[in-house]
């Protein structure tokens, strides 16, 4: 019976990556999509988003701690990043000079983020696929 509580806890360890890349990949796209936002309605560019993972550990009965997974720890507001800033005196949002100041949002980075974030899900999709086989396997063997 243990190699089965196994099996599915390798299945909800690979979920649990399933739906935390899926919130990373919702928070890269929301980037995107405000990455010219230059007024929100807290004041200010919009703030780039980034989402902070943690490992989801389980106490034994002996006292060891087990991973059991990840998850969102939060999404928080990227302070790191500096704000873009473009003279441009005709924009609606230009200060006295002129000038406009952007999101901290830079293409390049968000699309890196995309990619590395779709694979890490589509590994987890791959673990639960194998996992599924290894069932399947173990179920025929038993007949």
């Amino acid at each position: 019976m243990e190699g089965v509580s196994k099996l599915f806890s390798g299945m909800r360890i690979a979920a649990t990556g399933m739906s935390a890349e899926r919130i990373r990949i919702d928070t890269v796209a929301r980037n995107i999509a405000n990455s010219t936002v230059t007024r929100t309605a807290e004041g200010g560019p919009y703030k780039r988003q980034v989402v902070e993972f943690e490992p989801i550990l389980l106490r034994q009965q002996d006292g060891r701690e087990v991973n059991a997974g990840v998850r969102v720890r939060g999404v928080t507001n990227d302070e790191i990043s500096s704000f873009e800033r473009i003279l441009d005196p005709g924009h609606p949002d230009a200060d006295k000079n002129g000038w406009v100041t952007y999101p901290n949002v830079n293409a390049t980075r968000e699309m890196a983020d995309l990619i590395t974030a779709v694979r890490a899900y589509e590994a987890n999709i791959d673990v639960q696929e194998n996992f599924v086989r290894m069932a399947d396997r173990a179920l025929r063997l038993a007949q």
